[in-house]
């Protein structure tokens, strides 16, 4: 991903999905486009890296903890 947002939700009672839904909405009212991808420090990750409606979760070791990339992922 070359183009996303830095979001920071470290609320241990809302669900990785529920602020990655809350990340991606407030990237398509800033930006209007509708993000795709999301990266997460693989800690983040309980299980397999799951999807939060359309925007696909992955895990990458220079995301922090909290942390979220969220953006529109280019194709090569």
């Amino acid at each position: 991903m070359d183009i996303g947002m830095l979001w920071f939700d470290n609320d241990p009672k809302t669900a990785l999905n529920a602020k990655v839904e809350k990340a991606a909405c407030y990237y398509h009212q800033k930006y209007g486009h509708l993000p795709d991808l999301c990266l997460v420090h693989p800690s983040m990750l309980s299980g397999p890296e799951p999807a939060a409606g359309k925007v696909v979760v992955r895990s990458n070791r220079s995301i922090q903890p909290g942390h979220f990339w969220i953006g529109e992922e280019r194709p090569t």
